[in-house]
């Protein structure tokens, strides 16, 4: 792995339990660096699942650490009942109390503001949707505003996945709903021209949970339901891949890396039992950053075009 400049960022993707293959890949990066996440990066940035590793980072949880509460709280969050068998009667499949109840008591009930007050300030930046403004709110340990928001309503704001969580105060959602479901150019923006760290002398850290598999079937024959997946899917890919461009566009001298798995079949975010794979494909992510095997941000190799064709 080439060596990682003065001032390092990691930017996490959202998607569910699919976090689990991040938490994974960190195992890897701390146990060659020979030391905690909290100590490798100075600045994260995470929606929804990621905007809880993110968090677990600033409060200097292990990525071990992090794995073990994937695991031991998958079937806990996402557990099914009536909601999930009656939905879409519901109004959303799983509560947050599962997930809030974790969340307290891993890193306690700290405000967005404890960060910055440390001997060695930590930013951290979460994403979420405000419903109310129609648009993507960033909340930072360092703006006026958010210093005394409570980290964990933060982190389930950014959760709350429409359909999947309830609304967070009657106006917040998952962040991914905006353009930042991929978060990269949320801290590339963040390292240069609110930290004003030098390009040069900065490393992002991109990583995504998992990219599904280019679709297969005839679309001139799809029944109009059949649209959703495909549809869903494409605005997610497309919107992850520009932010990715954005931030090889306007970021020169910035060692950008972005790392993203192809999936052989689609895992749903609530889906626990895809676990032991998630793993799996988290220890090949972890291999594929210590051998900086960057990501294609177009998403697809020449031989899958020219399959799909």
């Amino acid at each position: 792995m080439k060596p990682l400049r003065k001032n390092v960022a990691i930017a996490i993707d959202g998607g569910g339990i699919r976090g689990v293959m991040v938490t994974r890949a960190l195992m890897k990066l701390e146990a060659v660096l020979a030391k905690p996440c909290s100590q490798i990066f100075q600045l994260s940035a995470g929606t929804s699942t990621g905007s809880i590793i993110s968090t677990g980072i600033a409060a200097g949880l292990s990525a071990e650490t992090m794995y073990k509460l994937y695991v031991q709280l998958g079937e806990a969050i996402f557990k099914k009942s009536w909601r999930t068998l009656l939905f879409p009667l519901s109004k959303y499949r799983y509560p947050h109390e599962p997930l809030a109840e974790a969340l307290h008591g891993a890193i306690g009930n700290p405000l967005m503001g404890d960060f910055w007050k440390r001997e060695n300030p930590f930013d951290l930046v979460i994403t979420t949707f405000d419903l109310a403004t129609n648009k993507t709110r960033f909340i930072k340990p360092w703006k006026e505003e958010y210093r005394d928001w409570p980290v964990i309503t933060s982190v389930l704001a950014s959760s709350s996945v429409p359909t999947y969580f309830p609304v967070v105060e009657g106006r917040l959602v998952d962040g991914g709903v905006g353009s930042y479901a991929n978060p990269c150019y949320v801290a590339a923006y963040e390292a240069q021209f609110c930290l004003h760290w030098k390009p040069e002398e900065t490393t992002l850290i991109s990583l995504g949970t998992g990219r599904d598999p280019l679709h297969a079937g005839h679309p001139a024959n799809f029944w109009p339901w059949q649209w959703i997946g495909p549809t869903l899917g494409a605005f997610l890919s497309s919107a992850d891949d520009q932010q990715v461009h954005l931030v090889e566009t306007f970021f020169g001298g910035l060692d950008f890396r972005r790392f993203q798995i192809d999936m052989k079949d689609p895992i749903q975010m609530d889906d626990p039992a895809s676990i032991p794979l998630l793993a799996a494909y988290g220890d090949k992510m972890g291999q594929m950053i210590l051998r900086d095997q960057f990501d294609n941000a177009m998403g697809v190799l020449p031989e899958q075009i020219m399959h799909s064709q």
